[in-house]
């Protein structure tokens, strides 16, 4: 399956990285989200990323104009996919959200086109059953930086097609990502095991063991995390780390994944992380 045209739906930090990856892997790509200031701001985005990897030497001066050029924008979903070969869902992590979506590009997107997902905990199988087309459902858990982080986790649903999952794997291969194939659980791989990590910090805050500098300082020269657990929670956004622990919590069973109450309680205040300026951190 050769993937030439791109949609991408949802213009927030995930959706402007996912479509300024796709661009400089020179497809051409539809940013899509209902807001035309979200897509004006992503533009901006994705613009303020390519000049810093022109200054650091990552692309070249003059790719900059093409691949801003092969970046376009829509407030309507049914047109921008029509004609895409693939198509990359990256909207807040809710699964009625997902459900309905995915039902909308399954009647819209062209027969022979994959349906991709962006989730971070939600299940495929799930996600593909509210579709005509299982075997070409698939997840792309992209990587928050996306230009800068390589890996690509590459999700299978239960019906998902061995031709789809070779197509997927090569596209990211080809947009230098490294993808690595794991199975449709709750949380995958990734957040399994770093949403718990997070939780427990957040545990310790509440509780007073330290406070979130410290929390952090321990892990990063203690452990050799490059970013505390409580700074990354702010980076992903705490609104997200909830999502994905309370996804993991009903999947799992299991109360290790039950939610810390502060997480609950900045969620519930608004504060959730860099991009309130606020969250377990405070930021200009």
């Amino acid at each position: 399956m050769e993937v030439r045209r791109v949609a991408v739906i949802g213009g927030g930090t995930m959706g402007s990285g996912i479509a300024q990856v796709f661009a400089q892997g020179e497809r051409d790509v539809r940013l899509v989200d209902v807001s035309e200031e979200v897509l004006e701001a992503a533009l901006g985005t994705i613009a303020g990323s390519v000049d810093r990897l022109i200054r650091k030497g990552t692309l070249e001066e003059g790719a900059r104009e093409g691949l801003l050029a092969r970046v376009r924008t829509s407030t309507h979903v049914e047109d921008a996919v029509g004609d895409a070969d693939l198509v990359v869902e990256a909207v807040p992590e809710r699964a009625s959200l997902k459900f309905e979506l995915f039902e909308r590009l399954d009647r819209a997107a062209p027969a022979g086109s994959v349906l991709a997902s962006n989730t971070s905990s939600i299940s495929i199988t799930s996600i593909a059953a509210h579709t005509s087309r299982p075997d070409r459902v698939i997840g792309m858990h992209f990587m928050n930086p996306v230009p800068v982080m390589r890996l690509v986790e590459v999700i299978r649903g239960l019906a998902t097609s061995d031709e789809t999952t070779r197509a997927v794997v090569t596209l990211a291969e080809g947009l230098g990502k490294t993808p690595v194939e794991v199975s449709d659980y709750p949380g995958f791989v990734s957040n399994r095991v770093l949403m718990p990590m997070i939780n427990e910090a957040v545990f310790a805050l509440m509780e007073g063991v330290a406070d979130a500098e410290s929390i952090d300082t321990v892990m990063m020269l203690g452990m050799n995390h490059p970013m505390g657990p409580l700074a990354l929670a702010d980076l992903i956004g705490l609104d997200t780390c909830l999502s994905i622990l309370e996804v993991l919590h009903q999947g799992m069973g299991d109360d290790r994944y039950r939610p810390c109450p502060l997480l609950r309680k900045h969620v519930a205040a608004g504060w959730l992380g860099r991009k309130t300026g606020r969250g377990f951190h405070v930021y200009d």
